[in-house]
């Protein structure tokens, strides 16, 4: 039996009315992402995968075609709080410490004191940051701030987790480590993620399904349903069956490009 449809994209288009001439950052974007989903979308810069991924968030509103999250607009779902959003840089409050500021949601929605510490622990034990509620943000590495930021979409306990490119500024020995406990944060819980990266192995180690995305207007060149199993240590990104998903990307990539309008 096939999961239900948790995002459903038909012949989305989004076009910015700049001051010289329109532009076309999303053409016919077509796509079911299914509960349960790891999807990482990949493109060239200006393709259109954050755009995609802030029409979700009901950050963009698309010009035509539809979009429907949880059978929802986006609209209504940002008032049901059915995504948590997690940004490229981690966006914590300087002055505030690491439970305070993933207690602001929580706050802004109007749980009770007993209900968002139960949450906040809840979220730190998840992404591995238990003891560390006390400390600021400054006091933090650039990976455990961005953990941190993780769980503040988490707290919540939304079921669709958006994330666009968390892990970009950080480097590959920390990048390796937050993309392992990615895995094992999305099989703890279920959730299904809408994910946007430019790294071809990170977008082939982490998903179930990896959307190829041409340059401006963003339009969808592939979709690759990953037949790699759900347990992934690092090494398995030297197997043949590996490097065959990173080769047909690549050359998604690729067909894209020379599509290039």
């Amino acid at each position: 039996m096939q999961a239900p449809s948790v995002v459903s994209a038909k012949e989305l288009c989004l076009t910015y009315q700049a001051n010289d001439a329109p532009v076309r950052a999303l053409s016919d974007v077509n796509l079911d992402v299914r509960k349960g989903d790891f999807v990482s979308f990949i493109g060239p810069s200006g393709c259109g995968k954050t755009t995609f991924l802030r029409v979700i968030a009901d950050l963009e509103k698309s010009t035509s075609g539809e979009i429907l999250i949880n059978g929802m607009t986006p609209e209504e779902a940002r008032k049901a709080r059915a995504y948590g959003y997690v940004f490229q840089a981690p966006a914590l409050y300087p002055w505030r410490t690491i439970e305070n500021n993933i207690a602001l949601p929580l706050e802004i929605m109007g749980y009770s004191s007993a209900d968002r510490t139960r949450r906040i622990a809840e979220a730190l034990d998840l992404v591995s940051l238990s003891g560390f509620e006390k400390k600021f943000p400054w006091q933090l590495s650039g990976g455990m701030q961005q953990r941190a930021s993780i769980a503040r979409a988490l707290a919540f306990d939304a079921d669709l987790l958006l994330m666009d490119e968390p892990f970009g500024a950080l480097d590959e020995i920390v990048r390796d480590h937050l993309n392992e406990e990615l895995l094992k944060l999305w099989a703890r819980t279920n959730k299904t993620i809408c994910f946007v990266t430019h790294s071809i192995p990170e977008a082939v180690y982490l998903s179930t399904k990896i959307v190829v995305m041409s340059p401006r207007p963003g339009r969808v060149t592939d979709v690759i349903d990953s037949p790699l199993p759900a347990e992934r240590p690092l090494d398995i990104r030297d197997t043949p069956e590996f490097l065959e998903i990173a080769h047909r990307v690549r050359e998604g990539l690729r067909t894209g490009h020379s599509h290039e309008v």
